[in-house]
């Protein structure tokens, strides 16, 4: 049997670079060195390399795949392997894209490890840097007292794992599910960066904790908790959870991962529905159980990179998400999260730009959740500009997305979605009543399930809830 000795390097600087590697021998099987940490989730299997590897392969040809991150493009080579010795191969990665140089800085904002994850320091070091994000954000979670490796983390910034160019942030996820609760994950789920202690409870119910532990507190009590400490509040599970129009609705949240950690049809149906009625949710996103997908959100600062100038940016809504392409969008000259006033109305000239490893097959603006412009590209296209002109005589937001064929390592198909630009025109949106009357109907059920199904220590607890959701209803009344 030969060994495969492989060296992976940067193209640009010829330096070693750590990246995970796919090898598949001549006989159609998956090879990795013995103790090698594992690629988790979907799609093509990967073992991590610190920048070399040793496999030991048979005899014939035998393929290496090697990724690093989205900014780099995968490498594939094929290596004729000895019946023995040692077959030697050079594989040099080329970084495609660049977005530090335009202030541009990708994060995770939602990761985990598992109670069967044995050794969640060398995978934290390894996500980190493989991932090639900037800002890193594990959180933890409670689910009937179960050993999760990442609860083992204390609250806040890690400096072991922390430098310059790179911010690790142990966070929460706060939580609720509820038996036989609309919207299923019942309150649902909520995110907390930038705490300096945890928030209790971290989860409430007896799905999630114990058998008689009451639905309460809800969501939204620990979220003001959150911002008290100067924490930045995410939903998270794309959007699932009957709680989470009123936590919109009455301003607890800063942002909203969407495509977490796969696209779901409420990215559609309640993020959508929630810009039309106003609310400002910028675009976030993460991976949940470990490194599951290519997820990331790219934040643009003003400043030189911080934790603090990125957490900026990200409330004020310069920011997309993407599982590869990069793209930005100018509305009469404005970058992402601006708002316009144009009193009366007026035109809107949009601008979407896009680079990408993969070929995008489709560019979008979406106009208050309808698409108002498409340009597709048949044959696939890896850089582009897009422009056109949007008439306004309504309040509304746009925003740009892209959609391509190809599937990642992951095999999930290439996207990316923009935050909104806001324009105000002094008139409420068509769509508004009709949006407004769907959380209406939501919240009407959800307050049956509050009084019929949930389960309170007191009377006082399921007044106190009751009367959350009733201020949330006010607010979709009023539209």
């Amino acid at each position: 049997m030969a060994t495969l000795h492989g060296t992976i390097v940067d193209a640009a600087t010829n330096e070693p670079i750590d990246a995970k590697v796919h090898v598949l021998g001549p006989t159609g099987g998956f090879h990795h060195p013995a103790g090698a940490l594992l690629k988790r989730g979907p799609g093509t299997p990967f073992f991590f390399a610190d920048g070399q590897f040793e496999v030991n392969v048979g005899r014939g040809r035998t393929d290496v795949l090697v990724e690093r991150g989205t900014e780099y493009r995968p490498r594939r080579v094929t290596v004729e392997t000895p019946e023995a010795g040692v077959a030697e191969v050079e594989i040099s990665l080329e970084r495609w894209h660049h977005p530090q140089a335009s202030n541009w800085y990708p994060g995770n904002t939602h990761i985990h490890y598992d109670e069967k994850e044995t050794r969640p320091d060398e995978r934290l070091g390894v996500d980190c840097s493989v991932e090639g994000y900037n800002v890193t954000c594990v959180s933890v979670l409670d689910r009937r007292q179960l050993p999760y490796a990442s609860n083992k983390y204390p609250i806040g910034v890690m400096n072991e794992f922390t430098t310059a160019h790179h911010v690790l942030d142990i966070g929460e996820e706060n939580r609720h599910y509820g038996e036989k609760s609309p919207w299923g994950f019942g309150y649902g789920h909520v995110m907390f960066l930038n705490i300096r202690n945890l928030v209790q409870p971290v989860s409430r119910g007896h799905i999630l904790t114990a058998q008689f532990d009451p639905d309460y507190p809800p969501l939204c009590f620990c979220c003001d908790d959150a911002r008290d400490q100067g924490g930045l509040v995410i939903w998270c599970h794309n959007g699932r959870g009957m709680e989470a129009p009123v936590a919109a609705a009455l301003g607890k949240l800063d942002a909203f991962n969407l495509f977490d950690p796969f696209w779901m049809d409420p990215e559609y149906d309640l993020w959508y529905k929630l810009l039309n009625c106003g609310m400002r949710l910028p675009a976030s996103t993460g991976t949940d159980w470990f490194v599951c997908s290519n997820n990331r959100v790219y934040v643009q600062v003003e400043e030189e990179f911080s934790y603090a100038a990125w957490i900026d940016g990200m409330k004020k809504g310069r920011t997309y998400v993407t599982n590869g392409p990069a793209v930005d969008m100018t509305v009469n000259g404005a970058g992402l999260g601006s708002t316009l006033i144009l009193d009366g109305g007026g035109r809107l000239e949009v601008e979407v730009t896009f680079d990408s490893h993969y070929p995008v097959v489709a560019a979008e603006v979406v106009a208050d959740g309808a698409v108002v412009h498409r340009q597709g590209f048949p044959g696939g296209e890896r850089a582009g500009t897009v422009r056109c002109e949007v008439g306004a005589d309504r309040d509304g937001w746009v925003a740009a997305r892209l959609w391509g064929d190809a599937r990642d390592s992951f095999d999930q198909a290439v996207y990316a979605h923009t935050s909104p630009t806001w324009f105000t025109c002094g008139r409420p949106p068509e769509a508004r009543p009709d949006d407004a009357r769907f959380f209406l109907d939501s919240l009407d059920e959800s307050l049956r399930w509050i009084d019929s199904v949930g389960r309170y220590d007191t009377d006082g607890q399921r007044e106190e809830v009751r009367d959350l959701f009733r201020r949330g209803r006010e607010v979709f009344a009023g539209l």
